[in-house]
């Protein structure tokens, strides 16, 4: 199964209806290390296979670099590094999520892809209350499938925190 593919084409399918807003909603689920992740499939353009990327002097750990994708130039950010995972080594099963985050394109790299779910709401939980410096704000939910717990993420959220540099300078002063 090709899973870029699938992807591109539920998206079309569905480009019309906003998954939060209904009963049921579709997440495209990859791994960083032992954890499962889900991402609205509406937010994905298309899935690569992880090629180096050029790094930029000065840039955060977790921003790999850039990428040419056919003459857009994308930035690539390590979700591992970024969510404070171990590291884990590049490897074949290595993909880049490449997204669409508010009118950007940008590539988060992940341990691998697992498949495409549609979730009604009734399995998805509120995500736990958390203290101190953890910051689950990125975090929509808990999902419970068989055996695998997917934690929900917000991509435009997480990709959109000001560390990432994504966010407009006139938004940021809003």
């Amino acid at each position: 199964m090709d899973m870029r593919n699938e992807a591109t084409h539920l998206a079309r399918q569905d480009g019309d209806r906003v998954a939060a807003h209904n009963a049921n909603a579709e997440y495209l689920t990859f791994r960083l290390g032992a954890e499962e992740y889900g991402i609205d499939i509406l937010r994905v353009q298309e899935i690569r296979s992880y090629e180096e990327p050029t790094r930029i002097a000065n840039a955060p750990a977790f921003i790999k670099g850039v990428v040419n994708l056919r003459g857009v130039i994308v930035p690539v950010v390590d979700l591992r590094i970024k969510l404070g995972c171990e590291k884990v080594e590049y490897n074949g099963f290595t993909v880049v999520i490449v997204l669409n985050v508010h009118g950007r394109v940008v590539g988060a790299v992940v341990d691998s892809v697992s498949d495409v779910l549609e979730l009604s709401t009734e399995l998805i939980k509120p995500a736990p209350e958390m203290t101190l410096a953890v910051d689950t704000s990125f975090i929509t939910g808990i999902a419970s499938v068989n055996e695998r717990m997917l934690i929900l993420m917000d991509i435009e959220a997480l990709m959109s925190s000001r560390d990432m540099g994504l966010i407009d300078t006139a938004q940021s002063l809003q």
